[in-house]
């Protein structure tokens, strides 16, 4: 069977291997993504992208026409209190729209957990495959517990407390027993549920061989990496005080940090082993989970992120009805010797590990401030160091647009009271480049205004710093290439 697989959720975590695998395996694939331009760049010439959105009904139709099966990796841990009201309808939308569409089934990926004492994170997922299949589309939901990968949330936690932290201060979810599975058996699970041989819903709970704890995942990961650390425990520490914890400390923000902790209060084991004997998939255990995680995470540069889907920046909020009467610019232009390629080269690699050129001591704070309030602060970094591709994150930011050698424009994740970018363009001229870079917000009533007029003293020496230096790079990287070829023709 090779019909039209249709997959939500690509730019997520799972979602962004998954469709790379179904790539691989020669499948005819379409994802569908809010803004097409952010992976249309990234999929293989035969892989369809469709923009469309499952909280705008009127999308999903002509993006799902001629699929016959649909992978559903929606859910909204990213978003605001009203979470679960956003899932279901979501869920609904998907279902009606999938049925209309003469989709033959959907393949779900829900949470593990049992009882009627679950997170509301955990209930929503539940509930939305409930309304999946109450769509009479087919569903296969599986059910799974903590993804241990390179980059997944769970294991971008543990790999920073177990580096960064000697002795760790633990509270009680720390030994809350869990069974991870690995990304890769995760994977197998979902490409093998295409092809299974079902003639109605089915729930399926997996899991990797071992039942452990994040305790023990964090203990294992530090004999693997040759650390000695300590771990104390407390009894404490409240899922909210944790989460603020975590989000000074990991990648993790506090509101992704609490709905993590709340889903784990309770033990998320398989109960019901049917999987195992269903699908071929022999999932691994915790230790080889790990080995290859750490593999994958030490070439620097894995295939997905939790952080790269645009949801985890948080509620995207709605601007309709808001009138922007007051768009501040900060426009800085500089000219330097060195060709457009040469000049556009420092811009690719800022963020992340390579800082943003000027007052690195004040990004990093106005992103501790971003994380006290509940953004998401500077821990994302960035996927890359050198390349750079629409969708991606940035620190706090997102690459909205990415023309080679030409033009970055970013615009921003951080609690702010308005919108902003941040901008940056190179033109040829005779002998050289320009650089030119521009800041642009947006301000919403005076909040807005004050908050720019506070800063503006800081964003003058920010920006012009940012610009200088980045001209500065520009120049000496081209001076060191020239040296190089310089020195290469002497020796021939």
């Amino acid at each position: 069977m090779n019909g039209l697989v249709f997959v939500t959720g690509a730019t997520g975590y799972v979602g962004g291997r998954l469709w790379r695998r179904l790539e691989a395996d020669g499948r005819r694939v379409r994802c569908m993504a809010r803004r097409r331009a952010g992976l249309a760049s990234r999929v293989g010439s035969a892989t369809q992208v469709v923009e469309g959105d499952v909280l705008k009904p009127e999308s999903l139709g002509p993006a799902l026409e001629g699929c016959e099966m649909a992978y559903y990796l929606v859910h909204s841990m990213g978003s605001g209190r009203d979470f679960e009201s956003h899932d279901r309808e979501a869920a609904r939308n998907f279902g009606e729209a999938a049925r209309r569409a003469g989709v033959r089934r959907i393949i779900y990926l829900g949470g593990l957990g049992h009882g009627k004492d679950l997170s509301p994170h955990l209930r929503s997922r539940h509930e939305v495959g409930d309304l999946l299949r109450e769509s009479g589309v087919p569903v296969v939901e599986f059910r799974a517990s903590i993804v241990l990968g390179s980059g997944s949330l769970s294991f971008e936690m543990i790999r920073a407390l177990v580096e960064r932290l000697p002795v760790m201060i633990t509270p009680r979810w720390v030994e809350i027993e869990a069974q991870p599975i690995a990304v890769d058996d995760l994977l197998a699970y979902l490409v093998a549920a295409l092809d299974v041989s079902l003639e109605e819903s089915r729930v399926f709970e997996i899991g990797g061989a071992d039942q452990v704890s994040y305790g023990d995942l964090m203990r294992e990961y530090a004999r693997q990496r040759g650390l000695r650390r300590a771990m104390i425990r407390v009894p404490f520490l409240t899922p909210r005080l944790s989460s603020l914890w975590l989000g000074l400390v990991t990648p993790l923000y506090a509101r992704v940090g609490r709905k993590l902790i709340e889903s784990i209060k309770h033990p998320t084991v398989v109960r019901d082993t049917s999987a195992l004997g269903v699908f071929s998939v022999q999932p691994r255990g915790m230790r080889e989970a790990i080995v290859a995680a750490i593999r994958n995470e030490e070439r620097e540069i894995a295939e997905s992120r939790w952080y790269d889907a645009f949801s985890s920046g948080g509620e995207v909020r709605d601007w309709a009805g808001v009138r922007f009467r007051n768009r501040f610019v900060d426009l800085r232009s500089r000219e330097v010797d060195v060709g457009p390629a040469q000049a556009f080269a420092p811009i690719r690699r800022i963020g992340g590990e390579t800082g943003w050129y000027a007052y690195d001591w004040l990004w990093r704070l106005r992103g501790f401030l971003d994380l006290l309030v509940g953004g998401v602060g500077l821990r994302r970094g960035r996927p890359a160091p050198e390349d750079i591709h629409v969708g991606d994150a940035l620190d706090f930011w997102r690459v909205e647009a990415c023309e080679p050698d030409r033009l970055l424009r970013l615009s921003a994740e951080m609690k702010l009271p308005g919108r902003a970018w941040l901008e940056f363009e190179v033109e040829p001229r005779r002998g050289g480049a320009t650089i030119r870079q521009t800041a642009l917000f947006d301000p919403v009533g005076l909040f807005g205004l004050g908050y720019w007029y506070c800063l503006y003293p800081l964003h003058q020496l920010v920006f012009s710093g940012m610009l200088e230096n980045i001209a500065s790079a520009a120049t000496a990287s081209a001076a060191q290439q020239q040296h190089a070829t310089d020195g290469a023709a002497h020796r021939r």
